[in-house]
């Protein structure tokens, strides 16, 4: 029964959905929810991927318009979605990749340029500057790369991280620095500069890399990523980038896959996702909390346990909420007024997958929620993009 109700939700779900609908009596549109409507949909022939699928989105703003686009990594590529009206988004175009497909892409964002990685091999770094967006008009637009970076033999990656501050990318996962942290300096985005290398703790999956404001003095200032390398939470200093210094490699209980991770904006805390400890183990689906007063000595003190078993993917943190991407459980929304005590407080969801949320690589991948106007975009990867309207 739940497959055939999956199936038909699919089935009217095949063209843009254009008429917000609220969540009401614990749905919208026949998907699950709590306090989270539906604004809008695409599916993935929409975004010119069909027989593709979605993977991981970012978003863009371009500051003399106030326009809103949203970048999603498909399989074959990019595509680029205005969503300025989040009830009628409209496809401006499409960067094809540059060589294979592949079921893994990345995109963060500097200075109205995209970096766009993917583990596709010879795909090397795309630079794309977004003020194309702003200018097209009329038909869907087949965009091509503004540049294409290899630099010293850079092929494949799983990943980028963007310290805006800093003007400095961090390319994990790649075929160089053993996997770790492969540092451009990308002030100048169509002219990025070789920096520096960190491969001493192997191979780093995902990373976030700040200018860090947070409680110990020791660090304060200085350029830290928090890289998570598969079994361990490793803090590194690299603000000096053709030197960077190891600060701590913590594991913990349970570990399965330490997969991605977000800081409070004190810096204070750190909200950690394992990938595979529920398939593995068998529990709910686990958000660690880890207290950072000291980087050297990361304690991890609390855990929270979801409702359901889903697996956990990818998380961010905007105005004292914590949006993640469960996966087969959807978007789901968690306050942080009592992380401290090492407790997550659920306050809202968005089941993209409602067949059921079991220990599955299906349903939603990511999740972006820094649009000025409040709107979340979530890539689902069988069905396309969700443009979402949380009520909180």
């Amino acid at each position: 029964m739940l497959i055939r109700v999956a199936l038909v939700i699919v089935s009217i779900f095949s063209a843009v959905v254009a008429t917000a609908q609220p969540c009401v009596s614990g749905r919208s549109a026949g998907f699950p929810c709590n306090r989270i409507g539906l604004l809008s949909f695409m599916s993935l022939s929409e975004l010119s991927a069909a027989g593709s699928q979605a993977n991981d989105l970012w978003g863009w703003t371009d500051n003399a318009s106030g326009r809103e686009f949203v970048l999603l990594g498909l399989g074959n590529g990019t595509a680029f979605v205005e969503i300025t009206n989040p009830s009628a988004p409209r496809l401006v175009g499409h960067l094809p990749a540059h060589g294979a497909s592949s079921p893994w892409r990345d995109i963060k964002v500097f200075k109205h340029h995209a970096f766009i990685v993917s583990e596709a091999p010879s795909h090397g770094l795309q630079i794309f500057d977004l003020l194309e967006l702003v200018k097209a008009v009329g038909p869907t637009v087949r965009f091509s790369e503004t540049i294409h970076f290899t630099g010293e033999g850079l092929s494949n990656a799983h990943n980028i991280a963007v310290n805006e501050d800093s003007g400095m990318a961090y390319v994990v996962g790649s075929n160089l620095c053993r996997g770790g942290l492969y540092i451009l300096d990308i002030d100048k985005p169509r002219q990025p500069r070789e920096a520096g290398c960190f491969s001493e703790d192997g191979y780093t999956h995902d990373a976030q890399c700040v200018t860090y404001h947070g409680p110990d003095r020791a660090f304060e200032g200085r350029d830290v990523c928090f890289a998570f390398n598969e079994d361990t939470v490793t803090l590194v200093d690299v603000t000096s980038p053709s030197s960077p210094r190891l600060i701590s490699r913590t594991s913990y209980p349970g570990v399965g896959y330490t997969h991605q991770g977000w800081l409070t904006a004190d810096h204070l805390f750190l909200l950690l996702g394992d990938e595979l400890d529920e398939a593995n183990f068998g529990h709910e689906t686990l958000t660690r909390i880890w207290d950072m007063a000291s980087l050297q000595r990361p304690r991890l003190i609390g855990e929270h346990r979801s409702s359901n078993k889903a697996i956990d993917h990818n998380m961010y943190i905007r105005d004292g909420l914590v949006y993640q991407a469960n996966y087969r459980a959807g978007l789901r929304v968690s306050n942080l007024v009592d992380v401290a005590a090492g407790r997550l407080i659920p306050v809202g969801f968005f089941d993209v997958y409602p067949a059921d949320n079991l220990a599955e690589f299906d349903g939603a991948w990511s999740v972006y929620p820094y649009f000025p106007s409040g709107v979340v975009a979530v890539s689902s990867i069988e069905k396309g993009l969700f443009i979402l309207d949380p009520r909180f």
